[in-house]
């Protein structure tokens, strides 16, 4: 199961949610688990089912009102509810001041507890954006991801058939790069993939003969990218592979590859001496976006074959 620690969040988020690590400095070992975030009102006044463990726990104006208004026996009793259960961090929005005994409470149990002026609803919708990302489920494939013509297009095929090679000159012709020999891909909505680089791996690719080669600094800041939504993939084969295969020279029926149950569409390559497969996929990605927009190259070519055999066969009756 997808995981983080509160210690990272902390981090990826600070800048963005302006927060403050207030208490419970031990706890950033904690992990997170899920991606939702809850308003935990009626765990305060003992209605413990709303507590859930390994999440993040928000206090906007309501809690904070409900809290200020308790005695000293309430506000414990309140702060010993919500504290019931290994949280995975607690957030106290809209800027309110934090009272000593939640704060007492959190170094108690080793809770990392955040404030921050950003206002509960928009925090909360933060928050649950970053972690449905972070959190998704995903699998690592080998291949080099590529966003070509706006598009991102998975590159796979067998070791050494030069897929490195073919992103390099796809790189030159000013495509961009996203990932090199190690793809993470994640399901950001049913429907929906979204390829990342491991972070060691960003900015790099290896080509064999040249080595490990930083394409930031050599082309620039806008041939690189951290990720990209997966719309295309392209396997390169060798010629024999594909005749053995059965090859479809019309191409009418559309391949496709699963990926954690989503559908991707799929060309195969011939490579082979004097053929640029760089243009190649080029055009195999422009025909992918045509068909996208209801255009089908096939299709078009056999009504009009369709078209030429009718114009023959009423040519011959006359």
């Amino acid at each position: 199961m997808p995981q983080i620690s509160v210690a990272r969040l902390f981090e990826d988020m600070r800048a963005k949610l302006q927060l403050a690590w207030v208490a419970g400095m031990t706890g950033g070992h904690r992990v997170l688990t899920s991606e939702t975030v809850s308003k935990p009102s009626l765990a305060l006044i003992g209605h413990l089912n709303f507590v859930h463990p390994n999440r993040v726990q928000v206090l906007g104006c309501a809690e904070m009102d409900y809290l200020s208004r308790l005695d000293a026996a309430g506000l414990k009793q309140a702060i010993d509810n919500l504290f019931s259960t290994e949280l995975a961090a607690v957030i106290v929005a809209n800027g309110i001041a934090v009272p000593q005994p939640l704060l007492d409470a959190a170094n108690r149990t080793e809770t990392p507890l955040f404030t921050t002026p950003q206002e509960s609803p928009r925090l909360m919708q933060l928050l649950q954006h970053y972690l449905t990302k972070v959190l998704a489920e995903y699998v690592t494939l080998h291949g080099v991801f590529m966003e070509v013509m706006g598009i991102g297009v998975l590159i796979t095929g067998e070791a050494a058939i030069g897929k490195s090679e073919l992103a390099l000159e796809l790189i030159s012709r000013g495509h961009r790069l996203i990932a090199d020999d190690v793809v993470e891909i994640y399901q950001t909505s049913p429907d929906t993939l979204e390829g990342r680089c491991p972070s060691l791996l960003q900015d790099f690719i290896e080509v064999r003969g040249l080595g490990i080669l930083n394409i930031r600094a050599l082309f620039g800041e806008v041939a690189v990218k951290p990720k990209k939504t997966l719309r295309f993939i392209v396997h390169l084969e060798q010629p024999e592979d594909i005749h053995s295969a059965g090859y479809d020279r019309l191409q009418m029926q559309q391949e496709v590859q699963e990926i954690l149950g989503v559908a991707i569409p799929k060309a195969r390559l011939p490579v082979a001496a004097g053929r640029n497969i760089a243009v190649l996929l080029e055009v195999a990605v422009r025909s992918h976006i045509l068909q996208l927009r209801g255009i089908d190259s096939s299709q078009q070519f056999l009504e009009r074959h369709d078209r030429f055999l009718r114009a023959v066969d009423d040519e011959e009756k006359r």
